[in-house]
């Protein structure tokens, strides 16, 4: 990677932090901990880049700045991680599966969590947006609470070419052609209807159908004999 490139990761000219409250010392302390951990495949200007750009991507649609920065540290981890894994400079022991709608707050996070209770540690699991909200639809958050479920640390980030290129399985779920493509990729497009509008029922009646595909995936991808959790 070009660490004297004037665009960032994602192909954009790069720019100052966002005028936040003392954001420049925390993105430092964000960076200095990230550098540490992926030390192994990155330098800390390539971190530091990552981090920049992640601060803009999820400030735009940020509603509680002072959660902003634990976001932007699991966002930028979240994209390292990928790319690292990407590009075949980290191990990749399981298989990975993202999940992408639109806003990254309804289907994709109710199937994300489905697919983490099936699976366990199994398969990695990741989850974007083409045009990401601001929070996980509350409907979602019901739905996963009947099952004993909960939405863990998940929030609606943007997607981007990382975690594409990072995954096995690729899973659609009404964002379009938003989603690029990258060979070697396989791709799913789960037809079903949008969370938002919907009465309690008809919600039930789409997270019951991800239980039945993401079981189906899940059998799929997981070693023959591996234990449910």
């Amino acid at each position: 990677m070009d660490e004297h490139n004037p665009l960032g990761p994602l192909g954009r000219p790069r720019r100052t932090a966002p005028a936040l409250r003392d954001i420049t010392p925390v993105l430092e302390r964000i960076t200095a901990r990230l550098s540490a951990r992926h030390s192994r495949a990155f330098s800390r200007q390539t971190v530091e880049n990552y981090v920049e750009e992640c601060s803009w991507l999820l400030s735009a649609n940020a509603r509680v700045g002072t959660h902003l920065p634990v976001l932007i540290e699991r966002f930028a981890d979240q994209r390292l991680g990928a790319l690292a894994r990407g590009m075949g400079v980290a191990p990749k022991p399981v298989p990975e599966v993202l999940f992408v709608c639109t806003e990254n707050a309804g289907r994709s996070q109710l199937a994300a969590a489905l697919m983490r209770h099936r699976a366990g540690e199994g398969i990695r699991v990741l989850t974007a947006g083409s045009e990401p909200g601001t929070e996980i639809a509350p409907v979602v958050l019901q739905l996963l609470a009947e099952q004993g479920l909960d939405a863990g640390n998940e929030f609606p980030k943007p997607l981007t070419a990382e975690v594409v290129t990072a995954a096995d399985v690729v899973v659609t779920l009404g964002c379009g052609d938003a989603c690029p493509v990258r060979p070697g990729r396989r791709y799913l497009d789960w037809e079903l209807p949008d969370l938002n509008g919907l009465d309690i029922e008809s919600a039930r009646s789409v997270r019951d159908a991800l239980v039945t595909r993401i079981d189906l995936l899940a059998q799929e991808l997981l070693p023959a004999g591996a234990p449910r959790p």
